[in-house]
């Protein structure tokens, strides 16, 4: 796992993992100790760029559903940047072992809601995070990983139900039971997000180019976190290898911070990927799927050899 290095040990590891606690991170220690400190009351299990500040805490937060519900004018003005064809030598020969969905599938951008300034209107019933997904499962495809993403408008669901945004997760949970249950291919599952953070705490320049941050969320009151967590920091620092200040690092929550399972307890492999946030424009979001594909496809073929 390459959270394991000359400079980090596995006694730090490991010590990190029980007690939440990051020896080199005064946030993670101050965080223990301090009543109210952690804003967003989140965990900082492994800390990349942006979460040594106190600022660069992700946190659950949604207006009401029928401000999420309202029609807006968008934008979808981007442009996929072109990419030399990857050569792949391997597939995964028609099976589907990706599949990805959206808890929050309205969450959306300012940059491409042009009436619109305030965060919490940044919500659209078309240009929204369902687009990222899209974009991560065709990566995923060019690297020869079998994808597919799940279209159910889970806000019109809440609507349906008379549910509030709080029980997001409730409602997508049956979307995830049907995928595992109809599958047998299935390996991994990916809920994807944006943030509700401005774009200083969202963004990282690589080369001079943008890129939306991302930070991994594990629901710590599931019978998987140990394998979910395991999964997430060994995908963390390989793009931290690759693309030094990319991913944000990895943070837990318990069910009095949040949700603290994130339908996470229902398959072994299961990730709630935050990427970017609400001033992130499409593009920062593609640039940043397109990594995610390249690094995950590496653990991923490097797992089917061991395997097979």
């Amino acid at each position: 796992m390459h959270g394991v290095t000359p400079e980090r040990p596995v006694t730090e590891v490991l010590f990190n993992l029980v007690t939440s606690i990051q020896l080199n991170n005064l946030t993670s220690i101050l965080g223990q100790e301090i009543p109210g400190f952690s804003t967003y009351e989140n965990k900082v299990i492994v800390a990349g760029e942006g979460l040594n500040e106190l600022s660069g805490l992700a946190h659950e937060s949604g207006p009401p559903l029928e401000e999420i519900l309202k029609e807006r004018k968008a934008i979808d003005d981007s442009v996929e940047e072109e990419k030399d064809p990857v050569e792949q030598p391997f597939t995964t020969e028609g099976r589907k072992v990706v599949f990805l969905y959206n808890s929050h599938n309205r969450e959306s951008f300012l940059p491409h809601l042009p009436d619109e300034t305030n965060s919490n209107a940044a919500h659209h019933k078309e240009v929204n995070i369902t687009k990222v997904s899209d974009k991560l499962a065709s990566a995923l495809e060019s690297y020869g990983i079998g994808s597919y993403v799940d279209d159910t408008d889970i806000m019109n669901v809440l609507n349906e139900k008379g549910w509030k945004y709080g029980r997001s997760y409730e409602a997508s949970r049956p979307v995830v039971q049907e995928a595992i249950s109809q599958n047998k291919d299935l390996q991994y599952i990916l809920d994807i997000h944006r943030d509700a953070l401005p774009r200083k705490e969202t963004t990282k320049e690589i080369n001079g180019k943008d890129y939306a941050q991302i930070l991994f969320i594990i629901g710590a009151e599931n019978k998987n976190y140990e394998k979910n967590l395991k999964l997430a920091t060994e995908i963390h620092y390989l793009i931290e290898e690759k693309y030094p200040g990319l991913s944000k690092g990895i943070i837990t929550k318990e069910g009095s911070q949040g949700n603290g399972v994130y339908n996470q307890d229902l398959h072994d492999k299961v990730l709630l990927l935050e990427i970017g946030g609400y001033d992130n424009t499409l593009e920062e979001m593609y640039r940043t799927a397109d990594v995610f594909a390249e690094v995950f496809s590496e653990i991923y073929w490097e797992a089917e050899k061991v395997n097979n």
